[in-house]
Order: structure tokens, then sequence, then C-alpha cells
């Protein structure tokens, strides 16, 4: 059943260009993170990071990513992470970055993860509000940080072993 572990790498697209959300795709981001494990691993590295490998869960409104990987390989892929500069779309390089948030065993730590990760950044925001509208608006939105049992039966969980 060790053949079967896996891990999940959770991470944001930063970038300063706005227009660099909109070509946060599949394809896209999967080839940009191929691209930097060959350059900073070469073929070997990229053939044992390409199994199993697969991005996972991607947001590009809120440049959320999981990635998949085997889980004697997410150190190669871990460390060719930051050597993503670029996202490239329709003959165009948009400068970004790719900031790792957290490493988990099962999709569900991951999203535990998440969860807790956005409260805090949104108790920042809501350390720094100028007017009571702003308040209001991010006391919604941590309001609304929770997960439901209604994703826990998604599915996804399946293929997890559920090691950490």
């Amino acid at each position: 059943h060790a053949a079967l572990s896996r891990r999940y790498v959770l991470c944001e697209v930063v970038s300063e260009d706005p227009r660099c959300r909109q070509c946060i795709e599949d394809r896209t981001l999967g080839l940009a993170v191929r691209d930097a494990i060959a350059r900073v691993h070469g073929d070997y590295g990229l053939a044992c990071c390409s199994i199993s490998f697969t991005v996972k869960y991607l947001n590009a409104y809120t440049g959320t990513v999981l990635l998949r990987c085997r889980k004697d390989s997410y150190r190669l892929l871990c460390s060719a992470l930051p050597f993503v500069r670029y996202l490239e779309s329709r003959a165009q390089r948009y400068p970004c970055f790719l900031n790792t948030l957290h490493v988990g065993g099962t999709i569900r730590t991951c999203q535990k993860f998440l969860i807790q990760y956005n409260r805090t950044q949104l108790l920042r925001l809501l350390q720094n509000c100028t007017n009571e509208e702003e308040r209001q608006c991010i006391q919604k939105s941590l309001l609304s940080c929770s997960l439901t049992e209604e994703q826990s039966q998604s599915g996804d969980e399946e293929e997890d072993d559920g090691t950490e």
C-alpha cells in the first residue's frame, strides 16, 4: 500500500500583475511546475515527480493551488517550487511565484489548514480596517470560514491513505 502514499502541497500564486490570475489554469500551472522541476533536478527529478503529479485543485480567484505527488518525491517537488517565476499563457509571461502554505497527507488536512490560514488573514485585515463598512464585510467573511460535513463527503478522500 506504500506505493499509494501521496502528499498534497497547498500553495498560493502570488503576483503583482492582476492579469496573472486570468491565466491560472491547471495545464499552465502544471507546465510551469514541471519546467521548474526539470531545471532544478534534471530529467531524473522530473521523471520521479511526474509519477502521479497532478494539479488537484485550483482557484484562480484566490490563487489557491493544491498539487498532488507521490510521498517519496514531494521534497523534490517542494524544492523546485521557488523556481517557478512566471506563468505563460497565449505567448504572454506573467511574473509570479508560488508560496507553499502547507504539505499534508490528505486533501482534508489541507482544507483544514486553509480554513485556519484564511481566518488568520481575515483577522489581520480586520485589525487594519479604516471604516465600519469594511469591518462588517470582513466579520461576515470570518463567520463563513468553516468546513461542513457535506464537503467532507465529496469522495476526493477515497484515494488517500490517511497518513499525515
